[in-house]
């Protein structure tokens, strides 16, 4: 699963906040911890050496176990336990046993020592110095619980999580807030993007500021301009494209008419004529015909271009509409029907015989008997479709089938279709606000289905 874009700069931009949060956090509590030991061990340091001073500077007589229990009651109070150490000799309420050696030699080369060490699970401070009383040298160790610290550390060890969890909700919430700030432009332009994938070409981005964000918005918006001068430009073209065939198509059907009824008069006397010019008189007639089909069609396509197609729609009875398509043209005896009878509809009479004229017409030419054409109602709509059993449909062709100009075999470039037909059958299924769709028959043979609304409609 790909994580989005927001969801990873929020969780860099807590990452990274919670981590400089922790680590001041580690760091002052380091301090701090430090501190107070420090301030623990100071302070049992001061009394030890403060005590020592006064006592051997008051008692100075040779080093019997009785000075020694009175220097190290000197030295005990609720706070501090003592020894004092004489050679063999050794008094107070602290056992020596809890004196390390390494302390005891730390000691006897004359500097003033600490230790760190755990009696009954508490960590506690040892500390020792040496005094020199006249001809004595004397050991004097104190012993002095770390509990109070321990437990100014507890505290600050709470308040550092504390702390840690309110920085935490803070760099979550500005994570949030920055990458809402960050990715506000982007998200504008995705907006603005799909304006224009809908066909908003005049959607554009406020620039603000001048970052690389702002850089990017003013690239979009000159690309969009470019692109709208293009498309602008484009659809003048079309326009002035869809004018010029309809205004030569126009002016063609003049001539045309007169062509006609010369090729007309022609192919009526091409049986009195020798072969060659029969066959010519026969070939302009042929051609002179189809060049009036394509104009014709032209015509027809650029009325939909323009949006100048409109329906006239009436209530036809559907079967007999298609009996009059195919008889208009000698097609009864040629096609299969299967129509229901008093099927009504609200269609445009004229439309439909051009879509089923070019349906069946196809498929007499192309396709393969028997040609079946079948009518069936279904709620709201009237479906027709035509069938053949010839080769079909190629999968190639199918997606260009109702292509203008498109001819599935190059062989029929010169053929009387003007490649416009089904193109023409579409455009009107879509006026009718129905559809025409193309397909192959399970059993062979191409099968073109028109569905239109019986009640009439409008694209």
């Amino acid at each position: 699963m790909t994580i989005g874009l927001r969801t990873r700069l929020v969780v860099a931009f807590a990452l990274v906040g919670v981590i400089t949060a922790m680590a001041v956090a580690g760091g002052m509590y380091l301090k701090a911890r430090s501190v107070i030991l420090e301030q623990a061990q100071d302070a049992a340091l001061l009394a030890l050496t403060d005590g020592v001073d006064r006592l051997a500077r008051f008692d100075s007589s040779p080093p019997t176990r009785d000075r020694l229990q009175r220097i190290a009651s000197g030295l005990s109070d609720r706070d501090d336990t003592a020894v004092a150490v004489s050679g063999d000799l050794s008094a107070g309420g602290l056992p020596l046993s809890v004196v390390t050696p390494e302390l005891r030699d730390a000691v006897r080369g004359g500097r003033v020592a600490w230790q760190r060490v755990s009696v009954d699970g508490v960590t506690q401070l040892v500390s020792g110095t040496r005094v020199v009383s006249g001809s004595s040298v004397l050991e004097v160790y104190t012993l002095r619980s770390l509990a109070p610290a321990a437990v100014s550390i507890g505290e600050l060890s709470t308040r550092a999580w504390a702390f840690g969890g309110a920085a935490l909700v803070f760099a979550l919430v500005l994570a949030l807030l920055a990458a809402w700030s960050v990715l506000r432009p982007v998200r504008e332009l995705g907006e603005a993007a799909r304006r224009m994938g809908s066909g908003d070409l005049k959607s554009r981005l406020d620039v603000r500021g001048s970052d690389e964000l702002a850089g990017l918005a003013v690239t979009f918006n000159d690309t969009a301009d470019a692109l709208d001068q293009r498309v602008d430009q484009l659809r003048r073209m079309e326009a002035d494209a869809r004018r010029f065939v309809a205004d030569v198509s126009h002016e063609l059907r003049t001539p045309l008419s007169a062509m006609t009824a010369v090729a007309d008069v022609l192919e009526e006397e091409a049986g009195t004529l020798p072969a060659d010019a029969a066959q010519a008189a026969r070939l302009v007639g042929q051609e002179t015909h189809n060049l009036t089909r394509l104009v014709n069609d032209l015509m027809e396509i650029s009325r939909f271009d323009s949006g100048a197609a409109a329906l006239v729609l009436d209530d036809v009875d559907v079967a007999e509409a298609v009996r009059a398509s195919l008889r208009a043209r000698g097609w009864l005896d040629s096609v299969d029907t299967a129509m229901p009878q008093d099927l009504v509809a609200r269609l445009d009479p004229r439309r439909v015989d051009v879509v089923l004229a070019n349906l069946v017409g196809n498929a007499l030419r192309h396709g393969g008997e028997p040609v079946t054409l079948t009518v069936a109602a279904e709620p709201g709509w009237v479906v027709i479709a035509v069938a053949d059993r010839g080769p079909g449909l190629s999968a190639d062709v199918l997606p260009h089938v109702f292509d203008r100009f498109y001819k599935a075999d190059s062989s029929r470039a010169r053929s009387t279709g003007s490649g416009l037909g089904l193109a023409i059958a579409r455009e009107n299924a879509l006026l009718h606000g129905g559809e025409l769709t193309a397909g192959n028959h399970p059993e062979g043979g191409a099968v073109f289905t028109l569905r239109l609304p019986d009640s009439g409609g409008d694209r």
